[in-house]
């Protein structure tokens, strides 16, 4: 079993910057992901980190601006979130994946195994 609780979100100025965080509890040394949600929006991935904290992968839309990190014990996962947008707007989502490699996960939701309860983040104009 995994437990997530992410904590961080709040409302913030287009080109401002926020970090989420992330609490895992349980069996933690699988992939992790950030996703994000919108209402009547399908869930879209963010980022993801393997549990080998090497490999990485984005969205394009985030590339450059949001960094997916996890901290050396390994118990928090971290999105540095810069040069904000309104489009980054929504309800962000930790994910974990019950594998070491997230493959595909980024874009295919339907591959995470356990999933936080969200934290908002509203990007004003």
């Amino acid at each position: 079993q995994v437990h997530l609780v992410e904590s961080g979100g709040g409302p913030v100025q287009t080109g401002g910057s926020l970090r989420l965080s992330c609490a895992a509890s349980g069996y933690i040394y699988y992939c992790m992901a950030w996703f994000r949600q919108n209402p009547g929006k399908e869930r879209e991935g963010v980022a993801t980190i393997d549990s080998s904290l090497i490999d990485t992968n984005y969205a394009d839309s985030v590339k450059g601006r949001f960094t997916i990190s996890k901290d050396i014990a390994k118990t928090t996962l971290y999105l540095q979130m810069n040069s904000l947008k309104p489009e980054d707007s929504g309800t962000y989502y930790c994910a974990a994946r019950t594998s070491r490699s997230c493959g595909d996960v980024l874009t295919d939701p339907g591959k995470v195994g356990y999933w936080g309860q969200g934290t908002q983040v509203t990007v004003s104009s």
